[in-house]
Order: structure tokens, then C-alpha cells, then sequence
């Protein structure tokens, strides 16, 4: 039975060539003619077809759409133009980073064409994989200082992911993000940190930045365009320190839109060849959108958390030291564990004071996290309010506006803690 097939090749010079040879190819059928990538979508969504032949520079073209033809299980074949020899050209390049796995010269012989669609929709959608090589990209022209000091191999560009996620009630995500990353990059080992917050980011005002321009936005725009790699991630991050760069996040909340799961798992995976680690500030939320909607490839709000925390080799579950804070992070690790039970997590929690848990605070938080969640250990932060207004009102980190604090020595700890667990 032939392969029926959605033909969007519309506005380029050789598009009655490749129409003629589609219509004669063996082992095909093309049921419908596009004009667009929206055209593309409508009929696929009627279900008339198991895959789509377009061509390269078809417009508004991206990942997303990729990915969404890739659930439907419909094959995505990409056609480029054919004086395009050699080398793989930029267009091949972008296809690639796009998710479509098999990219075909339009002059391609009909019987080519319809084994090449014939073998795509037998072999099933491509696996998720990271379409980047090489080692990591230094942030200043010299090579990355000290990378095996956190166990990392350079010509791997075997990143390390980490997500730092809390329930809601403000524990202080945003704070030991900030700390963690900056505690790293100190050590030499160049660290990016991203604000992937779509409920209200706060790492460029933590940093005294301005934030008019998203920067993680910009990325995956890049990413679902299929431009972004090592050289403009780096380009869209601004450094703030010899071995730290910062991707600001949303300067408002209903630009959320803007990070699809799709385009942030691209942005993560390049981010890997460019630091050895990656710490993500994250948001609360992590409820299914699809459960309470009835059009399932509608844009997730809560799509870019669930991806971060689905990537990373690390969570860092931040949680507050009070009765209510505590009901929260407890909750929030067995709801964590429930949605991705693969997650490795790190317990950390902040403020810890005496007062509402009793004279012996940690004490409390260990007997509490040790019955109801059957956490052994938990890193904890100290309550040092003068510190982080200190660190606020100058728009730095810990380790420039308040070096001798206890909160950022306990930061220094965590730090040593996430190098030295690698190591082992």
C-alpha cells in the first residue's frame, strides 16, 4: 500500500521538477499539496497522511512544528536545493538542529524519493539527540579554566545540567541559583546560568542587569529556527564574571509562550558544549497543562519547568525553614518524584532560624525531611537577612556584596558539595 504524503515544496524554482517525480515515485502518494506550514499542520491533524516532504526554506518553518509532526507519527523529510554540493551547507545544518533526519538534494531520482519516505515511516520518528560535537566553547577567548576540577572532560562536552526547583511561597529558588553558579565559576569551573522562570524571573535584578532583552528568549528562538549552536548561545548570554555567563529570563510574565519544551531541551543540550555546568532557575509549577485542556499540542505554560527538570542530571529542591515551608517541600518532593521519577534530587533549605521550629531548627528540619520524605541529608542555608539586602541593594552576588556571610559560606559548602559528588 503506498505511503500517503503531504507535499509542501510551494515557491521554489524547482518545485515542478520535484512535483512531477513525487507524483511517479514508487511506493508514495501524494494526497495533498501545502502552501505553508499551517497548511502543513491542518492536514496532518486530519490524519490523510504518514509523511511530509517540504522544502528547506519553507516559511515559518521550526522545531515545534517538527516535533508535533514527529507525535503524530508522521516521517519529516526536508528537500534543499540541489547546487548546494559539497560540504553540508547551512541549510542542512539548521534542518538538522530542527529535529528532521533525513534531508534529500532536490534533484533526487523518484525512486530515491520514495524509498528515502518509505524507510522514514517504517523506521518511526527519530529519537531525541543532540546534534552538536566538539568540546567545550571557552567564554574569552582561552581555553576553559580548570574543568576536572568538577570531573568534567573537555572533549566530550559532557555538560552537567543543574535544576534548582522549589515549591511555591517564594523559598529562595532565585537566591541559591544566583549563589550556586557564582560559588562554581569562583572555583574555575565556567559555569552559564539561565532564568527559566515563566511565573516572574528574578536573576537579572538579583545581578543588577537589565532584563528588556530575554536572553534564554532569544536562544530559543534560535533553537526553533534551527540556528542556535555552541557560538550564538554565547552570544545571547552576557558575562558577568571570567568564568560566568548569564541567559536573563522573561522580563514578563505573559511572554511565556516564548520557551516551548521543544526549543529549551535544544537550548539545554547545546549549553553542554558550552560550559561544564548549567544551573537553571526554574519555576514552582509543574501541573500537566494537557490535563486541563483538550488540544494537547497547544503551547504548555508549564512545558519549559517539566523539560529543565526531565534534562537535568541534577534538582536541587529548595525549600524554607518554617511549618508552612516545610509542608510544602515535603509535598513537593513526593509530587517531584511522581512527575519525574528519574529526577536526582538535592534537598536544600533556606532560612533556617530558630523561632517558629524551636531553639534546635536543624534538628526539626532533619527529623521532619527524614519521616516524611525519607531525605537522609539536606543542605542548610542560614537566615541572613542583612546579607541579601546587601547583595540586593547593589544588584551583586553574595560572594561580592557580603564574602564573609554565613549564608554564602554555606553556599561555598554547596558548591564543594555538587563538585565533590560528581567526582564520586
Amino acid at each position: 500500500m503506498a505511503v500517503p504524503v503531504l507535499l509542501a515544496v510551494t515557491g521554489a524554482p524547482w518545485e515542478a521538477d520535484v512535483v512531477r517525480r513525487a507524483e511517479r515515485a514508487p511506493g508514495i502518494r501524494i494526497v495533498r499539496r501545502c502552501v505553508d506550514i499551517a497548511d502543513v499542520m491542518a492536514a496532518a491533524a486530519s490524519g490523510q497522511a504518514r509523511a511530509v516532504l517540504l522544502a528547506e526554506d519553507l516559511p515559518r518553518l521550526t522545531s515545534d512544528a517538527v516535533a508535533a509532526l514527529h507525535a503524530r507519527q508522521i516521517a519529516v523529510l526536508a528537500l534543499v536545493d540541489p547546487s548546494d554540493t559539497g560540504e553540508p551547507s547551512g541549510g542542512e545544518d539548521r534542518l538538522s538542529r530542527m529535529g528532521i533526519e533525513r534531508i534529500l538534494p532536490a534533484d533526487v531520482s523518484g525512486e530515491d524519493l520514495g524509498r528515502a519516505i518509505v524507510d522514514a515511516v517504517e523506521s518511526g520518528p527519530p529519537a531525541t539527540v543532540s546534534h552538536f560535537a566538539g568540546g567545550f566553547v571557552p567564554f574569552s577567548g582561552s581555553m576553559v579554566a580548570n574543568p576536572e576540577q568538577a570531573g568534567y572532560d573537555l572533549r566530550s562536552g559532557s555538560g552537567r545540567l543543574i535544576a534548582v526547583w522549589g515549591p511555591t511561597g517564594a523559598p529562595g529558588r532565585s537566591t541559591v541559583a544566583v549563589g550556586l553558579a557564582t560559588e562554581l565559576a569562583a572555583r574555575g569551573v565556567s559555569t552559564l546560568l539561565a532564568d527559566a522562570d515563566v511565573y516572574g524571573g528574578t536573576v537579572a535584578q538579583l545581578l543588577g542587569m537589565l532584563d528588556e532583552t530575554s536572553g534564554l528568549a532569544a536562544a530559543a528562538r534560535s533553537a526553533s529556527g534551527g540556528s542556535l549552536d555552541v557560538e550564538v548561545l554565547a552570544r545571547h548570554a552576557r558575562q558577568v564574571a571570567p568564568h560566568m555567563l548569564v541567559l536573563t529570563g522573561l522580563s514578563r510574565a505573559d511572554r511565556w509562550t516564548e520557551l516551548r519544551p521543544t526549543a529549551i531541551e535544544s537550548v539545554w543540550a547545546t549549553a553542554r558544549l558550552l560550559a561544564p555546568c548549567t544551573v537553571v532557575d526554574v519555576s514552582f509549577c509543574i501541573e500537566s497543562d494537557e490535563e486541563i485542556s483538550f488540544d494537547t499540542l497547544a503551547p504548555r505554560r508549564n512545558g519549559a519547568t517539566l523539560a529543565t527538570l526531565e534534562e537535568a542530571d541534577e534538582v536541587v529542591v529548595v525549600g524554607s525553614a518554617d511549618p508552612v515551608g516545610l509542608t510544602r517541600l515535603i509535598r513537593a518532593l513526593h509530587e517531584l518524584r511522581a512527575v519525574v521519577p528519574s529526577a536526582t534530587t538535592r534537598v536544600v533549605v533556606n532560612r533556617v532560624r530558630s523561632g517558629s521550629l524551636g531553639s534546635s531548627p536543624a534538628d526539626a528540619v532533619a527529623e521532619a525531611l527524614n519521616r516524611y520524605a525519607g531525605v537522609q541529608a539536606a543542605a542548610l542555608l542560614p537566615f541572613d537577612q542583612a546579607a541579601c539586602d546587601a547583595a540586593l541593594s547593589h544588584g551583586r552576588s553574595l560572594a561580592e556584596a557580603a564574602k564573609s556571610s554565613k549564608l554564602r559560606k554555606s553556599l561555598q559548602q554547596l558548591a564543594t558539595g555538587v563538585i565533590r559528588d560528581r567526582l564520586s
